[in-house]
């Protein structure tokens, strides 16, 4: 999984299955795993079920570097440093170190690390493996997803790890101390490529480790050693995958899902007279359409075109869109890709705080008159032979993003776009985002390591892209967007820790991105979550937000899990 569903909410139909398919899908994804109520008879074989969102074959991958691994492997298997809970203000919680500072350059890190903690194979952990997992990064340029700039690593002892930059790297402190997996020197000094790797048999510090694994599912188990006293009480966790929408609500509905997140119309009729079902809402992604924009890189297709991507912004009905696809549950975004509640410190043009509710189709059409893209007697537009037709991707079973699909074909109908939507598997689509082989993706942006925006930004640096057919990096610049303003916004802003200084960077960058659009916004998604407390207890609450509760977030998913306790 995002992974990298990290970075998107899912919208399921509300339908229920007939009981028949849900006892098909659900029995497909037993592997011994446990789940249901019979299988929680104390805290020794205590488990539940998770759906986070897999569809179809799950390809397994526990490698934390890579752009496909499967979301539980940050969070349940491998822990960073600290640990932001974006569900509350709040300051960074420490994890695996339990202090950190830097020298008065911003080029300099000193970790400590905290005392006690063993890897899931009994071997002690030190301020060794931080030092390793950061030199790794250093020199294998495809393990840098957040592009940050070390020049050295080194163990002072077993207590201190002692980052040296080579740049002011102030900015970077979230994606160091709380996006980074720290990993086994005993165990990847052996691998020899940690690129490919899919590390079957993973060795974390988290609260679980890998049990069995199955292409339908998986199930994680208590780890023995882990650092938190009395930390997991549940036994098991399994992960499913179901083949529909409909069999993801009904599973919930019967009992057979403990914890998924999905948007459901009508959810609080749905669980009215379902005890164990609660649900709880943080929206926080922005849905957006992606664009493989960099033609220099690689990509092809009129979305190249700056007039393009402007156009398809003023076309979209964002306010029928969110009663078409998001039940009227979505917030307006930004054109900043902040999001305009929590951020708006952060937006420094008030005219870009909001994206418009309605279209400017007038406006749509005379940026497309101008950029030489001229309607023909089918009402689609073309320039110099080549037609105004653009293919956009989605991942099969996620419904809101297909009608949101099916809506925006009609509205850019309108201007003389042609929108061609297609559904693939999660993996292909997301390796072809990773690749830069497709012209429109839908996607969400949000959720950086810190509420900082340099990591959102970092998505707009050409330091997190690569040529069409090469992986950018996990969460990296997917568009393929290439701004020399932007990349030395992106700098400046990381070699000061004074928010003023980083705030008019972030005005230069939002001045560039807000007029080429390599990522064109759409609504902030609603971000439910429903738990089933028939099994475990303890979930986040509307009162008690301790982390952000999506079941496919990475970091927080483990946050959550060592928090449950078996319902007696």
């Amino acid at each position: 999984m995002l992974n990298l569903l990290t970075r998107r909410g899912r919208r399921l139909g509300a339908a229920v299955a007939a009981s028949a398919a849900l006892a098909l899908a659900v029995a497909g994804c037993s592997d011994g795993g446990g789940g249901g109520t019979d299988a929680n008879k104390g805290a020794a074989n205590s488990s539940i079920t998770i759906f986070n969102g897999a569809t179809g074959t799950i390809v397994e991958n526990w490698n934390p570097f890579t752009p496909t691994f499967l979301q539980p492997t940050n969070g349940l298997i491998y822990e960073p440093l600290y640990w932001y809970n974006f569900a509350a203000e709040s300051k960074p919680t420490p994890m695996l170190a339990t202090g950190y500072a830097w020298d008065g350059a911003g080029k300099v890190l000193t970790i400590t690390t905290r005392e006690g903690v063993k890897w899931s194979d009994g071997q002690p952990f030190s301020a060794k493996d931080v030092a390793f997992t950061f030199e790794l990064i250093r020199k294998n340029k495809a393990l840098n997803s957040t592009g940050i700039s070390l020049a050295s690593v080194e163990a002072k002892d077993d207590k201190t790890a002692v980052l040296t930059f080579t740049k002011p790297s102030f900015t970077d402190e979230a994606a160091v101390i709380a996006n980074t997996p720290i990993i086994a020197e005993h165990v990847w000094s052996k691998i020899s490529d940690p690129a490919k790797t899919v590390n079957q048999n993973p060795v974390g510090t988290g609260p679980y480790k890998l049990k069995t694994f199955s292409a339908q599912s998986y199930v994680m188990e208590k780890n023995a050693n882990y650092w938190q006293p009395g930390k997991p009480q549940i036994q098991n966790v399994r992960y499913i995958a179901l083949a529909t929408a409909d069999a993801a609500s009904a599973a919930l509905t019967a009992g057979q899902v403990d914890w998924m997140s999905a948007f459901l119309p009508g959810l609080e009729q749905l669980i009215k007279n379902q005890k164990n079902l609660t649900y709880v809402n943080t929206p926080a992604l922005t849905a957006s359409i992606f664009t493989c924009s960099g033609a220099e890189l690689g990509c092809k297709g009129p979305q190249t075109d700056r007039a393009v991507r402007q156009a398809i912004y003023w076309a979209l009905n964002r306010d029928q869109l969110n009663k078409l696809a998001g039940g009227g549950f979505a917030e307006t975004a930004s054109p900043t890709l902040l999001l305009p509640k929590r951020d708006q410190g952060w937006i420094a043009n008030p005219n870009n705080l909001n994206t418009p509710g309605g279209p400017d189709v007038a406006k749509a059409n005379q940026i497309l008159d101008a950029g030489g893209w001229v309607k023909g007697g089918d009402g689609i537009r073309t320039k110099n032979g080549e037609k105004l037709s653009l293919t956009i991707q989605t991942v099969t079973g996620w419904s809101d993003f297909i009608s949101l699909n099916d809506a925006m074909t009609q509205q850019l109908k309108e201007i003389g776009i042609e929108l061609k939507p297609t559904q693939l598997s999660w993996n292909e689509w997301n390796n072809n985002q990773t690749q830069g082989k497709y012209q429109l993706s839908l996607d969400s942006i949000g959720l950086g390591a810190s509420p900082n925006p340099y990591a959102t930004y970092l998505k707009y640096s050409s330091i997190t892209t690569a040529k069409v057919g090469e992986a950018a990096p996990p969460s990296g610049n997917y568009a393929r967007y290439s701004n020399g303003k932007v990349d030395a916004a992106v700098a400046a802003a990381a070699a000061t820790n004074d928010e003023a200084a980083q705030k008019a960077q972030y005005a230069i960058i939002q001045d560039e991105i807000v007029r080429d659009l390599p990522y064109i916004p759409i609504y902030v998604n609603s971000m439910l979550t429903e738990f089933n407390t028939g099994n475990a207890t303890g979930w986040p609450s509307n009162d008690n937000k301790y982390a952000l509760p999506a079941s496919w977030k990475q970091w927080d998913n483990g946050i959550v899990l060592t928090n449950l306790k078996p319902a007696k």
